[in-house]
């Protein structure tokens, strides 16, 4: 179990071959992480389920960088758990 308290501004998101793709914005609750704006300005969301460990000062997840950019969300709707 993730402890999602950890997650805070500003740490590097990492992705499953250990290259770092993103960082922290913001925990978006209760089920997403919002990431900073990219080259182009733009806020996108992973959802909490990708995070495997919250290690050394950084978000760990499931996937390749190059596959959670292709996945990852322009709005933080897509990822909430039904109830």
């Amino acid at each position: 179990m993730i402890n999602i308290d950890q997650i805070q501004p500003d740490m590097p998101i990492v992705c499953s071959e250990g290259g770092q793709f993103a960082t922290v914005d913001h925990l978006e609750e209760p089920s997403c992480i919002k990431v900073t704006k990219d080259a182009a300005g733009q806020h996108h969301y992973i959802p909490l389920s990708w995070v495997t460990s919250t290690e050394d000062g950084k978000v760990v997840i499931d996937r390749p960088g190059d596959q959670a950019m292709q996945e990852w969300s322009s709005t933080s709707l897509n990822f909430i758990e039904d109830e």
